[in-house]
C-alpha cells in the first residue's frame, strides 16, 4: 500500500502541478478528491491540509516560471493576495470545526458551481485592462480587496488553492487579461495556499510523507504545464472548457459520496 501510495501521489501530484501551470487554478481544485479517492488518505481534514501545503508549493514554482515570461501584474497579486490571507485564515479556522465527510460533500458542489462557471463565464479579451496606479487606487484596491477576502475564505475553508476563482475575479475587477491573469493567480494561490497549511500543520492534520512527494511531481508538471499555457494561449477558452468537464464529473462523483454523510 506505501508504494501505491507513494506512485498514486506522484501521478496525482503532477496532474496538480501541470494544471496550476497551464490555468492558474483547477489543479488544486482536484487535490482533496485525488488525496482521498486516488492516493487513500483516509481523514478529509488530513487530505485537505496535505494538499495546502502541496499547492501553496507548487503555485510558488509555477509561479516563478510565469513571472520570468512577464505574465504577473503584482500590483494587483499584492492587494488581492494581502486581503486573501485574511479570508483563508478564518476559512480554515471554520473548516477543521465542520465534519470531515459533510465537508467533502460541500467541497464537490464547490466543484460543480465552479465547473457551471466556467462554461457560461464570457471571454474578457483584456482590451479594458487598467493596472493598479496611484490614480486608480481608491476605485480598484476595494474591488480587488473584497474579491480577496471571499476567495480566501472559500480557500481555506475548502483546502484548495482558488485558481479558477482567482482568475475570474481578477478579470472582472480590472479586465484582466486571462495569461495575466493565470500568472498573477499564481501569487494569491501560494499566498492562500501557505496560509491554510500552517493552520492545519499546526492542528497535525498534514501527512508530510505524501505532501512532499506531492510537491515533488507538481514541479515537474508545472514546468510543462507553464510552457504549455503560453504556446496555447490562444486556446485557453477550450481547454477551459474541456477541463471544466472534468471538474464537473469530479465533482459531482464528491457529491454522491458524501451525500449519505449529510443525514448522518
Amino acid at each position: 500500500m506505501t508504494l501505491y501510495s507513494d506512485l498514486a501521489a506522484a501521478g496525482s501530484g503532477s496532474l496538480v502541478g501541470f494544471v496550476l501551470g497551464l490555468v492558474g487554478g483547477g489543479g488544486s481544485v482536484l487535490a482533496v478528491p485525488l488525496l482521498v479517492y486516488v492516493v487513500g488518505v483516509a481523514s478529509p481534514h488530513v487530505a485537505i491540509g496535505t494538499s495546502s501545503v502541496a499547492v501553496a508549493a507548487n503555485a510558488f514554482v509555477n509561479l516563478i516560471s510565469h513571472a520570468r515570461q512577464g505574465n504577473v501584474r503584482w500590483p494587483c497579486a499584492a492587494v488581492f493576495a494581502a486581503s486573501g490571507v485574511v479570508g483563508a485564515a478564518l476559512g480554515s479556522i471554520a473548516g477543521k470545526a465542520f465534519d470531515g465527510k459533510k465537508l467533502l460533500f460541500l467541497f464537490g458542489a464547490l466543484m460543480a458551481v465552479i465547473a457551471i462557471s466556467m462554461f457560461i463565464r464570457k471571454r474578457a479579451d483584456g482590451d479594458g485592462f487598467r493596472p493598479l496606479t496611484r490614480d486608480n487606487l481608491s476605485e480598484l484596491a476595494p474591488r480587488l480587496t473584497i474579491a480577496g477576502v471571499v476567495v480566501g475564505g472559500l480557500s481555506g475553508f475548502f483546502g484548495i488553492g482558488g485558481g479558477f476563482l482567482i482568475v475570474p475575479g481578477l478579470m472582472g475587477a480590472v479586465a484582466m487579461p486571462i495569461l495575466s491573469a493565470v500568472g498573477t493567480s499564481l501569487v494569491a494561490v501560494a499566498a492562500f495556499g501557505f496560509t491554510t497549511a500552517v493552520s492545519y500543520a499546526l492542528s497535525g492534520l498534514v501527512d508530510w510523507r505524501i505532501a512532499a512527494i506531492f510537491v515533488a511531481a507538481g514541479t515537474i508538471g508545472g514546468v510543462f504545464g507553464a510552457k504549455a499555457a503560453g504556446e496555447l494561449a490562444a486556446n485557453k477558452a477550450t481547454l477551459a472548457r474541456i477541463f471544466a468537464v472534468l471538474v464537473l464529473g469530479v465533482g459531482i462523483y464528491v457529491m454522491a459520496r458524501g451525500y449519505p454523510a449529510l443525514f448522518n
